[in-house]
């Protein structure tokens, strides 16, 4: 992980620049910051709060397009809070207001990717955050405000629950623009909204609007921008609530349900239940619920 941690910030919000010069504020609701990792680059913000990480996308200038520092900021963000026990749910965002994340940054491409050993290079980079997109044991949110295109849209799918203002625009436009786009993401994109549904969105490269991505299953839930982060908020601490051994035994479960079940993983997932029993926060909420008051979960 790039970079350190510094403890007990009480900053309320996060101060960014754009690429105008102009200085504007993310607000990241009420209570204490616990801690904020430095990273190696200005274009990803990341926090914790409350048992809530926060993962901002920060390159409003161009919609947030990811360029390669904000790949390797997705990773050692990820690869940080994996290990983090503070930290028990991952709220993904755009900086701006204007996009989630519009894709890959093409503009970078001739002085990052344009030889075979910068590709070699560039892939290492994207494919190590996109492992973490993956194998991230945590729940992971997306709060979706603006365009969710290209490879915002294969961001936004993997996280395991959606939140989009009615003004956000969802597309993967590849065919447009003569791209491929590989195995995995297109397997995601069918397994959550049906084949046929995946062909019309890929095969036209058109942007549907909020309510029918959320009617077809992209989004799991539509709110106003003014209401938008309290709502993300407040379903966000009602997981950090819950017993995060369960919650990463079921997040387990269903992603080895969704991907095809292997020998090996499904044994794995019956090792996290079985953990589940033998756990202290079992006991933790057998006593609550028998002395009718509110369980207080160590993860242990």
């Amino acid at each position: 992980m790039a970079g350190g941690v510094r403890e007990g910030s009480t900053l309320p919000c996060f101060a960014a620049v754009d690429g105008r010069g102009s200085l504007f504020v993310i607000s990241l609701g009420p209570g204490r910051m616990n801690a904020q990792l430095q990273l190696d680059t200005e274009r990803m913000l990341a926090h914790s709060e409350d048992g809530i990480g926060w993962m901002v996308f920060n390159n409003p200038a161009r919609h947030n397009a990811l360029s390669l520092e904000m790949w390797q900021g997705i990773g050692d963000i990820l690869e940080a809070w994996s290990s983090d026990g503070d930290v028990r749910v991952v709220v993904m965002r755009g900086a701006g207001g204007k996009a989630f994340v519009s894709g890959a940054d093409i503009s970078e491409f001739d002085s990052k990717r344009a030889s075979a050993a910068q590709k070699v290079e560039y892939d290492a980079i994207t494919s190590r955050a996109n492992h973490w997109l993956a194998a991230f044991e945590k729940p992971l949110l997306a709060m979706i405000e603006g365009y969710c295109v290209g490879g915002g849209l294969a961001t936004a799918l993997a996280a395991d629950i959606r939140f989009a203002t009615p003004d956000s625009r969802f597309g993967i436009p590849a065919a447009k623009l003569g791209l491929g786009y590989d195995y995995p993401g297109l397997a995601k994109l069918a397994r959550l909204v049906g084949p046929s549904r995946a062909r019309d969105i890929l095969f036209s490269g058109r942007l549907m609007d909020a309510a029918e991505a959320e009617s077809i299953g992209l989004v799991n839930f539509l709110a106003e921008r003014n209401v938008i982060e309290a709502e993300t908020v407040g379903y966000a601490r009602t997981i950090a609530a819950n017993a995060p051994l369960t919650v990463r035994a079921v997040k387990a479960a269903l992603n080895t349900w969704e991907s095809g079940a292997e020998s090996a993983d499904v044994d794995r997932v019956k090792r996290l239940v079985d953990a589940c029993f033998d756990s202290e926060d079992y006991k933790e909420g057998r006593s609550a619920f028998m002395e009718k008051r509110t369980p207080r979960f160590s993860g242990r």
